[in-house]
């Protein structure tokens, strides 16, 4: 109880969260695992590159992603091997050329071709589902600054639902840790 009294005395209503500007990637990396440090969960960060060692820092576990590419690839792989061996073994047997019925060679490239299908697929959509997209707007796009996130800037954002969230406190030690600019911005 006492957190939630003293969540609603430090945030105001419709706040998302504190965003803060830093200069550079390794500027990001090390106050980002400062703030992990310090204790906070609900923490993004947003660049306009990839920057390596930044989802450790913030504490961001594995992607799924892999294991649906995986299982996709093996349902396409299995399906359509099956498929083609019931249609030639079952359904449909022909003799054609004095070849056997299950003539595996023949489905190999037909069996890749499915995971390769089933892979990629299995990659868009789980994309789209971990990602929740289509999302046409975060709040994030409120925070002041923020359209340079695509082309030169390196924001952190700690979001107001984090249960150790105190605006003041936050904002003092961004700027400690040498950001440019904190700002917190509203939903």
């Amino acid at each position: 109880m006492s957190k939630a009294l003293s969540k609603t005395a430090t945030q105001s209503p419709g706040t998302y969260g504190i965003m803060a500007e830093f200069a550079d990637s390794s500027a990001l990396i090390h106050a980002a695992s400062h703030i992990r440090d310090a204790g906070y969960t609900k923490v993004e960060a947003f660049t306009p590159i990839p920057v390596h060692g930044l989802d450790e820092a913030i504490g961001h576990k594995a992607s799924r992603l892999p294991w649906l590419v995986l299982a996709g690839g093996l349902t396409g792989s299995i399906g359509l091997f099956g498929f083609m061996t019931w249609v030639n073994l079952v359904d449909y047997p022909m003799n054609i050329g004095g070849r056997p019925h299950f003539s595996w060679p023949a489905f190999v490239p037909i069996t890749f071709e499915g995971m390769v299908l089933f892979s990629a697929f299995a990659a868009v959509f789980g994309l789209f589902l971990i990602c929740g997209f289509p999302s046409h707007y975060h709040p994030v796009f409120n925070a002041p600054g923020f359209e340079r996130a695509s082309t030169d800037g390196f924001f952190l954002c700690i979001e107001s639902s984090d249960p150790l969230y105190d605006a003041a406190k936050a904002k003092s030690t961004l700027i400690g840790l040498g950001a440019h600019a904190v700002n917190e911005f509203s939903e």
